[in-house]
């Protein structure tokens, strides 16, 4: 996986690699979640998947609360748009 600086140039190469799992869906640990905080269309922040339980994806993020921390979200969460699978 590359490094990027922008969440949509992630996004786009997931998808372009056929690596990419649709929002409601269960993801796997590892896992690079999108998110969209304003519902424009445009991934605005990513976390990873620690693990997912009973329709919950609990995740790491950076830059969360100007702060490395854990949470968790309905996979349902609107402001999900999807994972970016890293492991195959």
């Amino acid at each position: 996986m590359p490094k990027f600086s922008l969440c949509s140039d992630e996004m786009t190469w997931f998808q372009g690699q056929g690596r990419w799992q649709a929002a409601g869906t269960t993801p796997t640990a590892g896992s690079i979640i999108f998110f969209d905080w304003d519902n424009d269309g445009k991934s605005d922040h990513v976390g990873i998947v620690e693990k997912c339980e009973d329709g919950r994806a609990y995740t790491v993020e950076g830059n969360s609360s100007d702060a490395v921390r854990q949470r968790d979200y309905d996979i349902n969460y609107s402001c999900i748009m999807g994972y970016g699978v890293v492991t195959g």
